[in-house]
């Protein structure tokens, strides 16, 4: 998708009801905006969109065109493609997702079923203009699933119910003083995946750095590689599904950790402290010597990112 028709105008000046109207119908079709008075959409999206707006522009006396806009470098399209960002919508309703299901109980089964489906049209309408979609909508459509799931365990009136989550519960004792292997050259997953380890599930556990799956120690258990005991599942990152099987995720401020370590692993909705957080490690990483020093800094990273986000919910 590397085509864009692109829609030139200038309004008439003294005609606001045109303004409003045009700016909501550009909203709802998802254009970008190129510059003030140029709008683009996806050649494969636009479906004659702006052919009609360009139409109704020159009805009311102002001035309109509609172009074909080629990127002619994959630099180009990728900044065309940034006009698209979905990010922050996502993130809003994400938002209101979690509201949603925090107030489930007492919002009672017909206003929680009417939140839900309110939610769903807006998952369907942001959907429908994402046009470059990845990681963001996939979480939300993943709090979608659990906010139904919940609202089922609540009101089923005892009926079967699938299971809110796919991975099984682990109780920590099976998993004292062992050897935890991962990749070599560690980074943010890897990182946050070892200071939980070390801080919330095995404090005497020993780390071992490998190439390749195929040199991890018999008796070790590996993390965040291809076929590790653990790994990424479905859209969790290797630090949330510790954090899950673990019953680690009902700390907010490990969850609060686990959505910054997930956007700078994977992508998807933004989250505002995942910049400086990325900022600390990399200065950790140039200062480190080895591996093991490496970890060493980043413990103490997370370690303050932790403590500042119970002091937040403590405080708040």
């Amino acid at each position: 998708m590397d085509a864009f028709n692109a829609l030139v105008l200038s309004l008439p000046t003294r005609n606001s009801t045109l303004r409003m109207r045009l700016w909501r119908a550009l909203k709802e079709c998802g254009c970008g905006v190129l510059r003030d008075g140029v709008y683009l959409l996806p050649e494969a999206g636009a479906d004659g969109a702006l052919g009609k707006l360009e139409s109704e522009i020159r009805s009311h006396g102002g001035f309109a065109m509609t172009l074909q806009v080629k990127a002619r470098s994959s630099t180009q399209l990728d900044e065309l493609r940034k006009l698209f960002d979905r990010g922050q919508e996502y993130a809003a309703l994400a938002q209101k997702v979690m509201e949603a299901k925090d107030s489930l109980a007492r919002r009672g089964a017909r206003r929680a079923q009417t939140a839900i489906r309110r939610l769903e049209r807006a998952f369907q309408r942001l959907s429908a203009i994402d046009f470059f979609s990845g990681e963001a909508k996939s979480q939300v459509a993943a709090a979608l699933a659990e906010l139904k799931a919940s609202f089922a365990t609540l009101y089923s009136g005892g009926e079967p119910r699938f299971s809110k989550r796919a991975l099984r519960p682990i109780e920590r004792a099976r998993f004292q003083k062992r050897v935890w292997a991962t990749r070599k050259a560690p980074w943010v997953d890897r990182l946050a995946s070892a200071w939980l380890i070390k801080r919330f599930i095995d404090r005497e556990a020993k780390f071992v750095w490998i190439s390749r799956p195929s040199e991890c120690p018999k008796k070790a258990l590996g993390f965040d590689y291809d076929g590790a005991d653990f790994t990424h599942v479905k859209n969790l990152v290797t630090f949330e599904v510790l954090m899950t099987s673990f019953g680690l995720d009902t700390d907010p401020a490990l969850v609060d950790i686990g959505r910054a370590v997930h956007f700078l692993d994977v992508g998807g909705i933004p989250v505002p402290d995942a910049k400086g957080l990325e900022t600390m490690l990399k200065g950790a990483k140039e200062k480190a010597r080895s591996d093991d020093a490496l970890l060493l800094e980043a413990m103490r990273t997370f370690d303050n990112f932790y403590s500042a986000y119970r002091s937040q919910r403590a405080s708040s």
